[in-house]
């Protein structure tokens, strides 16, 4: 069955574009893991599988669903987040030039050094909230991928895609949106000027803390695109089917779930916005934000289920309000169902532009009122 694609997302996600079971009329899709495709008698692959590191009908659905939600052109799979934004980079050459933020995701700011620094290719790491000091480190010809994360983790900053386009695209340049905190319900980059999106889709996505998978949704399926598949398939950085279909189940939830989560983190960022022990409160729902507006204008349906506090005492107190929590969760990720807290300077290490004080905050889908409670009683405890 196919469905109207003229539906709103949340039907869309719901039932998965209408894929089921070809074979057997399964409203469930089928999990395939073979490896290897048969030929026809003149060594044909009359369906398009040969083998499954460059491509897998169990990734279909998921992708397609992808492709969708984004307006994208085509949607790949890769083993993790981590493995499809390296993928982009590494389509590189030497004497190259990258621009990125200075505030991101640690792990993937620690290897662009790293990999920039062997392969011979220029890094600017710079204020993605400041297009004038973008535009400065521009280097038309040779700038080949300006990359921004917004909501950028773990400080919730909102960088403005279209100028960002406009500058990547005057410069010769891609421009690569990490969405992973927006997901396609609150954000859509492509339709803002972005040539490829990337998801860490451990995180919202598959939504349950039981799935490593990355993915990455491109304009158009271009030459540059085209590098990108290559290098997927040529170093074999992809799920398995198992994970590849247990994504496509979580996504059929992502409306609901990112819904709750936003409906809390608003909830949790108002409540203690001013409160006694809380310095200050990092969220683009509030007004206090200093991109709330552009916020507003870019991200619809909500402002995210993520946050971050700056405790009032400084690293020790934060650490010790972490300790007293008995409902939040203390572990890394985020966009799972429950909710997550971690002390992200001692996770990012001595070179972490994230303040030491700060408590980052990935809302679940528990009562808001309990959420609330579990806080309160730890920073009493300070």
């Amino acid at each position: 069955m196919t469905q109207d694609t003229s539906c709103r997302p949340d039907t869309i996600l719901a039932n998965a574009l209408g894929r089921h079971d070809g074979m057997t009329g399964g409203v469930v899709p089928a999990i395939h893991t073979a490896t290897t495709f048969l030929r026809a008698g003149d060594l044909s692959y009359p369906t398009g599988m040969i083998y499954a590191r460059p491509s897998n009908p169990t990734f279909d659905g998921a992708e397609a669903l992808l492709s969708h939600l984004e307006g994208a052109a085509e949607s790949l799979l890769f083993g993790s987040g981590m493995a499809a934004a390296t993928a982009l980079f590494q389509t590189l050459s030497p004497g190259d030039h990258v621009v990125a933020p200075k505030v991101m995701y640690w792990a993937l700011r620690r290897w662009l050094r790293q990999f920039t620094a062997q392969w011979k290719i220029d890094l600017d790491l710079v204020d993605m909230t400041d297009p004038d000091a973008i535009a400065a480190v521009m280097r038309p010809g040779r700038t080949r991928i300006v990359w921004i994360e917004t909501p950028c983790n773990p400080t919730w900053e909102i960088t403005d895609i279209a100028a960002m386009a406009d500058i990547a695209h005057k410069a010769g340049a891609i421009l690569a949106v990490d969405s992973t905190a927006a997901t396609p319900l609150l954000t859509r980059p492509i339709a803002l000027g972005a040539d490829i999106v990337m998801h860490s889709a451990t995180k919202y996505l598959n939504g349950h803390s039981d799935v490593l998978c990355g993915t990455l949704s491109c304009a158009r399926a271009d030459d540059f695109w085209a590098r990108i598949k290559g290098v997927r398939g040529d170093l074999g950085g992809i799920p398995g089917p198992f994970e590849a279909w247990l994504l496509l189940r979580g996504m059929r939830t992502l409306a609901v779930r990112v819904e709750r989560s936003c409906a809390n983190a608003m909830a949790v960022a108002r409540h203690f916005e001013g409160h006694a022990r809380i310095a200050q409160v990092l969220y683009p729902g509030l007004e206090s934000h200093p991109q709330h507006a552009l916020a507003a204008r870019q991200m619809l349906g909500g402002f995210g289920g993520m946050l971050s506090i700056r405790v009032q005492g400084g690293e020790a107190a934060s650490i010790r309000a972490a300790a007293g929590l008995r409902l939040w969760t203390r572990a890394t990720s985020l966009g799972g169902v429950e909710s997550l807290v971690e002390h992200r300077a001692s996770v990012e290490g001595k070179d972490s532009p994230c303040p030491t004080d700060l408590l980052r905050l990935s809302c679940g889908i528990e009562a808001a009122a309990d959420l609330i409670a579990d806080l309160e009683q730890a920073l009493a405890g300070l």
